[in-house]
């Protein structure tokens, strides 16, 4: 079976990953109805690198928005890992993003651009989505950018 979003997203020069597995006592992804709601997807790479510090310290905004893009990347992978493939996929509904950063940083919702902008370039319309940019003082295992999702699937 062909992939149209797939294709789209070799296109763009990306290359989507295996699902990444939990790293604690949870599943990476619930399913009820026609929603996927999947856990957090950090900012590690399908090789193993994270993206680790804080913005406002240790990394500059390009570096965030680049860990967000790894975590929707993670978050379409495990959207395939659900539902077999990503042209099931209806509608981006909610992004909720969490970045690491120092009390005076200001610039949440440019990090989590990466993701958000991401998921319009790859998905089109049914990429745009209702979203949440919080900063917060640390995340697991050191990394910069930690984002769940709900995806609408037929």
């Amino acid at each position: 079976m062909s992939d149209a979003i797939e294709t789209r997203i070799k296109e763009l020069g990306y290359h989507l990953p295996e699902a990444p597995l939990p790293a604690a006592a949870y599943v990476p992804y619930v399913i009820t109805g026609n929603l996927i709601f999947i856990s957090g997807q950090i900012s590690k790479s399908p090789g193993g690198e994270s993206v680790v510090g804080k913005l406002g310290a240790d990394l500059e905004l390009e570096a965030g928005q680049a860990a967000a893009r790894i975590c929707a990347l993670n978050i379409l992978a495990q959207a395939k890992a659900a539902v077999g493939s990503l042209d099931r996929i209806t509608r981006v509904v909610r992004l909720n993003g969490f970045v690491n950063a120092t009390p005076d940083y200001v610039d949440h919702p440019k990090v989590i651009n990466g993701a958000s902008e991401f998921m319009g370039e790859v998905l089109g319309e049914k990429g745009t989505h209702s979203r949440c940019a919080l900063g917060v003082s640390g995340l697991p295992f050191g990394v910069a950018v930690e984002i769940d999702a709900v995806i609408e699937f037929k």
